[in-house]
């Protein structure tokens, strides 16, 4: 667990060139922009992966901290063996992600993950992966979802 794979040439632009990684800083500042609660994590650029070191409050920041980052044109990959989560004082669970494929929607993915007949749920995954997604319409091929345990 703490590794984490991407399609480096789909998401949101922040670099300056074509498929080129952003510096750390202006990843960082994408991030905590996001009000996800990451202001105790740090972020360096290694090329196209991204590493994040600190500490989250919950485990859902740190999924989403790894989505926010990863879903980002020019990365690759995301490394995530030194975030912490704080109420638990050790990394993570292993969360579970969905790489969108052409033709998908969140009723077909929530029927993926969820079992047939349970597309219904599919708003869990959008709220889920708020802020980055504003729209349940708007998922594009190659973008990385978390798809958080459906409770009974």
């Amino acid at each position: 667990m703490g590794m984490f794979d991407f399609v480096k040439s789909v998401g949101e632009k922040l670099g300056v060139g074509e498929n080129q990684a952003p510096e750390a800083k202006v990843l960082k500042s994408a991030l905590d922009a996001l009000g996800l609660g990451t202001d105790k994590v740090d972020v360096d650029v290694e090329g196209d992966k991204v590493v994040l070191k600190g500490e989250v409050a919950e485990q859902s920041a740190f999924e989403k901290a790894i989505v926010a980052v990863g879903n980002t044109l020019g990365i690759s990959r995301v490394e995530a063996q030194e975030l912490k989560v704080s109420d638990s004082g050790t990394t993570g669970k292993e969360p579970v992600f969905y790489t969108v494929k052409s033709g998908d929607n969140l009723w077909k993915i929530a029927e993926a993950n969820y079992g047939q007949g349970k597309g219904g749920n599919y708003t869990l995954i959008f709220d889920a992966n708020k802020p980055m997604l504003s729209d349940p319409d708007k998922i594009y091929p190659g973008q990385v979802l978390r798809i958080p345990e459906l409770k009974d």
